[in-house]
């Protein structure tokens, strides 16, 4: 018989921990890469994860009776192991909570940081089920240089291609993540970009916006890549096309997504690496 897990198990499983501890990493390494002092990266990943543990929470929330109309095992809330409405208190909580940690570290990286997660709570609330799904992920991916740069003690805009490589990220992970579900997605009326394309040319966008991303960071200051930066667009060009190949000739998988997110924290680090040239 299997183990019904406890209630703060459940929680946490509930707030996709997977992508949002990813998603908080590549904040602290930015944040580290741009010049912060340690008790503003530190508060600055914290605001990340509780807001991104929201975003999780949130979808499991407003997907539950998608979930449970196709018997997705992974949601808690579908298995019964928690009730919706918990989850729906704590996406609050930890979203409010989010922004409030953000203050501290001035009134312009908190603005960012509440337009980041209303932006990817609109994904969640509807814009998932349009032609217009990516957008949330252009805006919150790309954003991310952005909140780096405005936790500064002087606040400053992220360089133009810092951005862009960020926005062509969120592009390549929304596809990625949308990919393993277009069955069940179909059978619950959810059409976004990615099921209007279809997998083999959602397999081609990740590839590009992976390629593009990578190398908008190596050449977009306008000066030479360093040699770890060269290793780095190597590695995510080799991922890009592994990645687009994947999608084209199978079943998309979760696997397709781990990818992702794997070229996602090469491609970070290549932001790093970039230092103060990131600040515009």
């Amino acid at each position: 018989m299997e183990r019904t897990p406890s209630r703060p198990v459940a929680i946490l499983l509930s707030s996709h921990p997977g992508p949002a501890f990813a998603v908080t990493t590549v904040t602290i390494v930015l944040g580290i890469g741009v010049g912060l002092e340690p008790w503003r990266v530190a508060l600055l990943g914290l605001a990340m994860l509780l807001g991104q543990f929201s975003v999780g929470l949130s979808n499991d929330w407003l997907d539950a009776q998608r979930d449970a109309a196709v018997g997705r095992s992974d949601k808690p809330i579908a298995r019964g192991w928690v009730a919706a409405s918990s989850i729906r208190t704590i996406a609050f909580v930890t979203a409010a909570l989010a922004i409030v940690l953000t203050a501290p570290l001035g009134a312009l990286v908190t603005l960012a940081h509440t337009v980041f997660i209303a932006s990817a709570w609109s994904y969640n609330a509807g814009l998932k089920k349009t032609a217009f799904s990516v957008l949330p992920y252009i805006v919150s991916f790309g954003s991310l240089p952005l909140l780096a740069t405005l936790a500064l003690p002087q606040p400053a805009p992220a360089a133009w291609w810092g951005l862009g490589a960020g926005a062509l990220l969120g592009v390549s992970a929304h596809f990625a993540n949308v990919l393993p579900d277009l069955v069940d997605d179909a059978a619950t009326g959810v059409r976004g970009l990615p099921h209007r394309l279809g997998s083999r040319a959602s397999g081609l966008v990740i590839a590009v916006a992976l390629a593009a991303s990578a190398l908008l960071v190596a050449f977009g200051a306008g000066q030479p890549p360093l040699p770890a930066q060269w290793i780095g667009l190597a590695l995510t060009l080799a991922l890009a096309v592994l990645a687009g190949g994947l999608a084209a000739v199978r079943a998309p998988t979760r696997l397709l997504f781990q990818l992702i997110i794997a070229a996602a924290l090469v491609i970070v680090a290549m932001l790093a690496l970039s230092g103060t040239r990131l600040i515009a």
